[in-house]
């Protein structure tokens, strides 16, 4: 659909909410699986195996994203994606996305309709059958967007953070430190009040661009997660806040130490370890096993004083907590 032109683009203080709705829904491609959609109270979707996995993420400018460097389309993609990948993190196949979203009164009609647009082609790109069912749609000072996954085991057991055993192979699908690189470079180049500048458009070297490609619209390996699931995964979480710190988590939920090999991480390392918003899925595996898609990058031990080892060397759990690290993010 063509993007509005500059005459024909209302700040949303200045229009209804159903005029805002009509032009989300008109952008929004039915779901696999959904027998009610948008425009009732509820959305209906049909769960084959009768279960439903589920989960949420909030988003907020500020210390999520900034409107600096971070387009509609990109805003829709991101959101969409962080969501789909915690669904395949369980070994589920995403269904359906419900959104909430609440935006300032002097945001532009066109930027909405750039994030609907964000949406479906992340959900095209990643997860073939998924759409957007539903959602809210508010006024607020701050931009906010929240994002409930739902998904299905078609029959699996969900693997989790608590199966990993001594002996397993640590396994991960997909790029680890490039997100984290991409936004170095965006706080270098970038300052908030700055017109955004589209990706493909920003004045960047080569591999500048993948990263920050990266940052602003990843691609985690989304079907990799039922694959992973299928092959016999111990556990499985996706790499959301450095790797150091998930692991961690999955060592402490799995009561276990995992062993990471530095010589698999990479060019650069200490960008792998601590380094986020990849969202990459990490796996174990018994040693046997190792589906198509992911590589070793470790081997489970038992629990030891440290939950996360590097060769055989305790590393600091660094990576992303709001709480901790908000000063550096809004300043």
């Amino acid at each position: 659909m063509p993007s509005r032109s500059a005459d024909d683009d209302p700040r949303l203080g200045d229009i209804s909410e159903g005029t805002v709705l009509r032009a989300i829904l008109a952008r929004t491609a039915p779901a696999a699986h959904t027998l009610i959609g948008p425009g009732d109270d509820a959305a209906v979707l049909a769960a084959p195996s009768g279960s439903v996995v589920a989960t949420t993420d909030t988003l907020v400018h500020g210390p999520d994203f900034r409107l600096a460097w971070s387009s509609g389309y990109d805003l829709g993609w991101k959101a969409a994606a962080v969501n789909l990948a915690d669904i395949a993190a369980m070994g589920a196949r995403p269904t359906g996305l419900l959104v909430a979203l609440a935006v300032p009164r002097d945001m532009r009609l066109s930027f909405v309709e750039q994030l609907s647009d964000g949406f479906r082609a992340a959900c095209e790109a990643l997860a073939p059958g998924c759409s957007v069912i539903g959602g809210d749609l508010t006024v607020s000072d701050v931009l906010t967007i929240a994002v409930t996954a739902l998904g299905d085991l078609d029959g699996r057991t969900a693997v989790t953070r608590a199966g990993a055993r001594p002996g397993d192979v640590v396994a991960l699908a997909g790029e680890l430190g490039l997100a984290a690189h991409g936004l170095a470079v965006l706080f270098g180049r970038f300052r908030d009040g700055d017109t955004p500048v589209p990706v493909e458009a920003a004045k960047l070297a080569a591999g500048e661009r993948a990263a920050v490609s990266a940052q602003l619209r990843p691609s985690p390996p989304i079907g990799l997660g039922p694959v992973a699931a299928h092959a016999g995964a111990t556990a499985m979480m996706d790499v959301s806040d450095g790797l150091t710190l998930d692991a961690g988590r999955m060592a402490a939920a799995s009561d276990v130490t995992i062993d990471l090999h530095r010589g698999a991480l990479g060019e650069n390392p200490e960008r792998a370890l601590a380094g986020g918003e990849d969202h990459a899925l990490l796996a174990t595996f018994p040693s046997d096993v190792l589906p198509p898609g992911f590589r070793v990058i470790g081997i489970v031990r038992e629990r030891a004083a440290d939950g996360v080892l590097c060769d055989g060397e305790p590393v600091d759990a660094a990576g992303w907590d709001p709480y901790r690290d908000w000063d550096a993010a809004a300043g």
